[in-house]
């Protein structure tokens, strides 16, 4: 992912990336999405784990859940050996391995953006999800013959125990997230589609313009002018996903040049809004 501030969009190649790392080093990654959804299983650390605009303090057993709408990122606080396992899914490929009575994106999809992405798993579930990822290792590793549909039964499986465990879930998370930089967000989202700058902020929350952007900074990873440009260009894949036209897609999402509309929607989404729109417009099928 580029380290940059002003791109934090990292997409995801094949429909399985399985990663199982450990870091020894400090690492701060920048608010991030994809276009994937992702599994966080947090093993060991010294980690703060921020998603939209709550953080954690991570614990080992911690599993947390993203959908491709939902910016999240890693904040390492020592040189502790920091281990995780993290597993990003395709929507293509959920579908594939979900049933009419099975949806296996339920946990990703079915709750507030933001929200209820965390459970800490007992020592029963953990260690059976240990044992599947090994398993997972193992046949991505492997070109014998059927290991393909093995690891096609063992992510089935690895989801449904996902699913069932946020279904269940009565986790209550100790949201660490500085009052300011939470209202900053919040303030942002209610006033996209108006001109936000460092002095309506400040006058919004009686601080210094200066104080408020180092904070913002601190917990994201983001400039405040970065992080606005991300959420409006968001708001504008949603209008486009809706059938909205392309000009009143950039108009409703908060801009007021086209121009740099369709330049920073193509740098950041890597493709330009008539051939998002198109392609969004392609891949909706009938309902059987």
């Amino acid at each position: 992912m580029s380290g940059s501030s002003e791109y934090f969009y990292d997409p995801i190649q094949p429909e399985l990336l399985y990663l199982h790392r450990v870091t020894t080093y400090k690492l701060e990654t920048i608010y991030h999405r994809h276009n994937a959804y992702e599994i966080y299983l947090f093993l060991r650390g010294n980690v703060h784990f921020y998603v939209e605009n709550r953080c954690y303090h991570v614990q080992p057993g911690d599993l947390l859940v993203m959908s491709p709408s939902e910016m999240h990122r890693a904040f390492i606080l020592d040189e502790s050996e920091y281990e995780r396992i993290t597993i990003n899914l395709k929507k293509t490929y959920l579908h594939q391995l979900s049933t009419r009575s099975t949806n296996l994106s339920s946990c990703f999809d079915h709750r507030s953006k933001g929200t209820g992405n965390i459970v800490h798993l007992d020592d029963r579930s953990l260690k059976q999800i240990l044992q599947w990822t090994s398993e997972l290792e193992e046949l991505l590793a492997s070109d014998a013959y059927g290991a393909d549909i093995k690891m096609n039964a063992v992510i089935a499986q690895l989801l449904v125990k996902i699913n069932v465990c946020f279904h269940n879930n009565s986790f209550v998370p100790h949201d660490i997230m500085p009052d300011l930089v939470r209202e900053t967000m919040d303030y942002i989202e209610t006033h996209l589609n108006e001109d936000i700058t460092l002095r309506k902020l400040a006058e919004a929350f009686y601080m210094n313009s200066t104080y408020i952007s180092r904070q913002f900074k601190k917990h994201t990873g983001l400039t405040i002018r970065s992080y606005i440009l991300g959420r409006r260009i968001e708001r504008a894949k949603f209008h486009l996903s809706e059938g909205m036209s392309i000009t009143d897609a950039c108009f409703q999402s908060g801009f007021s040049d086209y121009a740099n509309f369709i330049r920073s929607f193509t740098k950041m989404v890597g493709i330009s809004p008539g051939k998002y729109s198109k392609q969004r417009h392609d891949a909706i099928e009938p309902l059987p």
